[in-house]
């Protein structure tokens, strides 16, 4: 019988915390469950010059904070973090935006890695490079001579190639032990004409059989904040290794590089809803037990420029991204969809939709692609006025949610009342909290603390 966790990552420590800690992800070592690392926009209590990971040995009943990533600014930490674990070695890869570099006006991208969990140390710089966004970080191992060599993807936004063609890969099939800068080389993976760039997320799903797909949101047109784009996927059957990479899947109808999924979407980017900016949602997920069943799912707002849904959309392919259904799934008013598949081919769908001035992160989980109804959990639902946003992102642009097995394990940041009826699926607090007057406290247990967006972990046992 399958069993949900929730809890609240910030450590007892932190009770008087009051920062907006949104924008979330999480890495588990594959080898050791119990081991894990989540982030968030926190920055370091004490002000110093390295900003902080969330580390639990227990899986993810207590966290500790642990300030091991470069270039932490006060008030924020860094920027666009995101983490993953290789599958044997334990080693932990990150790709992040420099909090310090971003004070100074700068969006200095850099892929970092340090050797294990237990490592206190700061992580090692790999890859630095400016004009950039939203490094998103996938890590793999293949066996090699009785060992095994790490295989790390960074998808981001480069603008530093200077180039209407943004959407790119940063990938080193070698990234575990070698020196700066690892084996990693930027793969640009836009094949057509674009309106100036691509989309802010590049999507990255890999298979243990080698096959990688990236997605992206290509521009096609933009006029000021209206955009129109199409969703692409991208593959390689070969790990990323070789000359010509992420060239193995041409479009069915004009033969260019990369798969339309879906044609002449439209949003309104930074358009806001329940305080957050909208425009830049997108994952993909691969079926650990068969690499051509892929699914992707993104937000647009139905009925273009007049219209008024910003809606999530979900699509199936089984032939490796050559072709694709229509959509399986879509969600009024959602945001921040985060796939994944378990080794049973479950297919769970995290999310986070606005609803009756509400913010309610739920997650899905079907064997069927929606065919019947799905099994759905409401992880946490609280007002979306509350706090007031202390700049953009409020909850964040993404989420994320991943796989073990057939465990699911997931991160999401939203407001922290203590409130079980925000809580539907229960939840645990390490942070002092009186559930009864819907408080939080300080240290001191007496002192109250105003609410804030903490991140929240959760796991679901099959």
């Amino acid at each position: 019988m399958s069993t949900l966790k929730v809890v609240n990552i910030t450590p007892v420590a932190l009770s008087g915390d009051v920062s907006q800690d949104g924008e979330p992800s999480i890495a588990v070592n594959p080898e050791r469950p119990n081991e894990m690392v989540a982030t968030a926009f926190t920055p370091d209590p004490m002000g110093g010059p390295l900003a902080p990971i969330y580390v639990s040995t227990d899986g993810g009943n207590t966290w500790t904070l642990r300030s091991i990533v470069p270039g932490g600014a006060d008030g924020l930490g860094t920027g666009d973090i995101s983490v993953s674990f290789a599958s044997t070695g334990g080693a932990l890869y990150a790709g992040i935006l420099n909090g310090q570099a971003a004070e100074a006006g700068i969006t200095r991208m850099q892929i970092l890695r340090s050797p294990d969990i237990g490592s206190a140390a700061p992580m090692a710089v790999l890859v630095q490079r400016d004009e950039e966004d939203q490094p998103w970080v996938v890590a793999g191992s293949v066996g090699v001579n009785g060992g095994s060599l790490d295989r790390v993807y960074v998808g981001n936004n480069d603008f530093g190639q200077h180039s209407p063609r943004t959407a790119t890969v940063d990938v080193s099939v070698d990234a575990r032990t070698a020196p700066a800068p690892a084996g990693f080389t930027p793969t640009p993976i836009e094949a057509r004409a674009t309106s100036g760039q691509d989309g802010p997320p590049v999507r990255i799903a890999l298979h243990p059989d080698g096959t990688v797909y990236a997605a992206f949101e290509s521009w096609q047109t933009k006029n000021g904040s209206n955009v129109t784009f199409d969703v692409v996927v991208t593959r390689d059957d070969n790990g990323g290794v070789g000359p010509t990479r992420f060239q193995d899947l041409t479009d069915a109808v004009d033969q260019t590089v990369g798969q339309r999924v879906a044609t002449r979407r439209f949003v309104k980017f930074n358009a806001i809803m329940g305080q957050e900016r909208l425009g830049g949602d997108l994952s993909i997920a691969v079926d650990p037990a068969d690499s051509g069943s892929v699914w992707v799912a993104w937000c647009d707002r139905v009925g273009g420029l007049t219209g008024t849904d910003y809606t999530l959309h979900v699509r199936h392919s089984t032939d490796r991204g050559r072709h694709w259904s229509a959509d399986v799934r879509t969600i009024t008013d959602a945001k921040n969809p985060a796939l994944a598949v378990n080794s049973d081919s479950l297919t769970g769908l995290a999310y986070q939709q606005f609803t009756q001035a509400q913010w309610v992160t739920a997650v899905e989980l079907t064997g069927d692609g929606w065919q019947t109804p799905a099994e759905r959990q409401v992880l946490h639902q609280a007002p979306a006025g509350v706090p007031q946003r202390q700049g953009l992102p409020f909850l964040g642009d993404y989420m994320r949610l991943l796989t073990i097995d057939r465990d699911f394990y997931g991160v999401f940041s939203g407001n922290n009342t203590p409130d079980h009826a925000n809580f539907p699926a229960g939840v645990t607090y390490q942070r002092h909290a009186d559930f009864v007057h819907h408080q939080l406290l300080d240290l001191d247990h007496v002192t109250l603390v105003p609410p804030s967006i903490d991140p929240f972990f959760f796991h679901r046992a099959a």
